[in-house]
C-alpha cells in the first residue's frame, strides 16, 4: 500500500506538471532524503526507536543497586524522508489561492515506524491584506518563521512547542505587523487525560484551541508575542458513573526574536504556559479534589516556564549552538488524585548542543554534539505537586546526518 501511494504521488505529479506548462497553475513536488546516525549514552524518552529524542530516563535501579538505564544505544534511521507538495491555482472568491500537502516516513505511532504520514495538508486564500488558512499545519505556538534549525528532529522539544493541527488561521497584516487568529483542533499531537493520550478531551470541550498572535518584522528581524486559550474535558462520567461535564481551562503565551546581525543570526523565545503536554513540553493538570458521593474531580493545571536560544553563522558551512531550559513550576492547588501529562516527576530540563554543517549543491552533512540533563524528583502533592528530591540525570547524544534534497 505504502508504495502504491508513493507511485500514484509520482505518476500524478507528471500528469499535473505537464498541464501546468498549458496553464499557470498546477502542482511541484520537492523533499529530502535524510538519513541519521544515532548514539545515546544511555536510554531516552522518545519516539520511534529513539529518533525523536526528548529527555533521558530517570533511573531504575537493580538488586544490586545498579542502573539499568545507564546503557548507551545506537541507530540508524532514515524515517524522516520528505516528500513536499506546493499547489497554485487559478483565484477564487477574490483571492489568490495555494496549497500545501506534505508527508514523511516517520509514521502515526512506534508501531507504525516507516509509515507515511501527513504532516501538512491546507488550502490559503490570500487577499490585499488579510488570509485564510484552512487545514493542518504547525501550531501558532510553533513559530516557523523562527524554530531552532537543530539536525535533531526534536526541532528543539521539549524547550519549545511542537504541535501540528486541523486549525482555520486568519491573517492581517499591515505594513510590517501580523496579527493572527487561529481555532484549532487536536490529531496527531494530543493532551493527556483519564484515557491517555487523545483528542477526545478537547473534541467534547466543543469550544476549539484558540491562539491570537501578532508579529513584527522587518529586514529579516521578527519579534512576536502571542496568547494561546485551551478548554479540556476529561471526562463525561465519573467512576461511579454520574454523568459530568467538569473541564480545565488554561492560558499559555509566547515571546519570540530573531535578529540578523551581519552573517550571525540570533534567535530566542520564552514561553509561560500552563498544560502543554500536547505541544511536547512538560506539564499538564491533576486531579485537586473529588466528591465521594458522585467522583466528580476539579482540575488544576501545572505551570511550565521555558527558555531557549540559538547563535548561528555561515552558510556553506554553518556553526551553531542551541541552548534551552525549562523548568515545573507546579499547580495552583494541591494535589489529590491523578497527574495527567508529561514529565510530571521533572523538575527541570536543561540542553546545551553545537552543531556544524556543510552544504554542497543538494547535499548536506551534519553533526551534533546535544547534552541534556533531566533534573527527576517526586511530586509533592501537598505543595502543588512540585517536584523535590531531585537528582540529575544526564545523556549525551552523537548525531550525524545526511541530506539530499530535491
Amino acid at each position: 500500500m505504502k508504495k502504491l501511494i508513493v507511485v500514484f504521488l509520482f505518476v500524478f505529479s507528471i500528469l499535473i506538471n505537464a498541464q501546468s506548462e498549458k496553464q499557470s497553475f498546477g502542482i511541484s513536488f520537492s523533499g529530502f532524503v535524510k538519513t541519521d546516525f544515532i548514539y545515546d549514552s544511555r536510554q531516552t524518552v522518545s519516539l520511534r526507536e529513539g529518533h525523536f529524542f526528548l529527555y533521558p530516563q530517570s533511573e531504575n535501579l537493580d538488586i544490586n543497586g545498579n542502573d539499568i538505564n545507564a546503557q548507551s544505544s545506537f541507530n540508524i534511521l532514515s524515517i524522516q524522508t520528505r516528500l513536499h507538495g506546493r499547489i497554485t491555482g487559478p483565484d477564487a472568491f477574490g483571492a489568490k489561492t495555494s496549497g500545501q500537502i506534505e508527508a514523511e516516513f516517520f509514521g502515526t505511532a512506534d508501531g507504525d515506524i516507516n509509515g507515511f504520514r501527513l504532516r501538512h495538508a491546507f488550502v490559503k486564500f490570500d487577499w490585499e491584506k488579510t488570509s485564510l488558512l484552512l487545514g493542518q499545519t504547525w501550531h501558532p505556538m510553533f513559530v516557523a518563521e523562527m524554530f531552532p534549525g537543530v539536525v535533531s528532529f526534536n526541532t528543539g522539544a521539549p524547550f519549545q512547542p511542537f504541535s501540528r493541527n486541523p486549525q482555520i488561521r486568519f491573517t492581517y497584516s499591515v505594513e510590517n505587523i501580523k496579527f493572527i487568529l487561529a481555532a484549532l483542533s487536536q490529531r496527531d499531537f494530543q493532551s493527556n487525560g483519564p484515557d491517555g493520550f487523545s483528542s477526545s478531551y478537547l473534541r467534547n470541550s466543543v469550544i476549539p484551541n484558540l491562539h491570537a498572535q501578532v508579529q513584527y518584522s522587518k529586514e529579516g528581524d521578527l519579534f512576536g508575542a502571542g496568547i494561546d486559550f485551551k478548554k479540556l474535558t476529561p471526562r463525561l462520567a465519573t467512576t461511579k458513573k454520574v454523568v459530568t461535564d467538569n473541564s480545565i481551562s488554561t492560558l499559555s503565551a509566547i515571546g519570540y526574536a530573531k535578529l540578523n546581525v551581519e552573517t550571525v543570526t540570533v534567535k530566542t523565545e520564552i514561553i509561560y504556559g500552563n498544560n502543554l503536554a500536547d505541544h511536547l513540553m512538560l506539564g499538564g493538570y491533576a486531579i485537586k479534589s473529588i466528591i465521594a458521593v458522585t467522583g466528580e474531580e476539579e482540575y488544576t493545571p501545572i505551570s511550565v516556564f521555558s527558555l531557549w536560544g540559538e547563535v548561528s553563522t555561515g552558510k556553506e558551512i554553518e556553526f551553531a549552538l542551541f541552548g534551552g531550559y525549562t523548568k515545573n513550576l507546579g499547580a495552583d492547588d494541591n494535589i489529590n488524585g491523578s497527574y495527567f501529562g508529561r514529565g510530571i516527576n521533572i523538575e527541570n530540563l536543561l540542553r546545551i548542543s553545537p552543531r556544524v554543517q556543510w552544504n554542497s549543491g543538494k547535499a548536506r552533512i551534519s553533526t551534533e554534539l546535544e547534552y541534556t540533563s533531566a533534573g527527576y524528583g517526586t511530586p509533592d502533592n501537598l505543595n502543588k505537586g512540585k517536584v523535590g528530591n531531585v537528582k540529575n540525570i544526564s545523556n549525551l547524544r552523537l548525531l550525524f546526518a545526511v541530506y539530499y534534497f530535491f
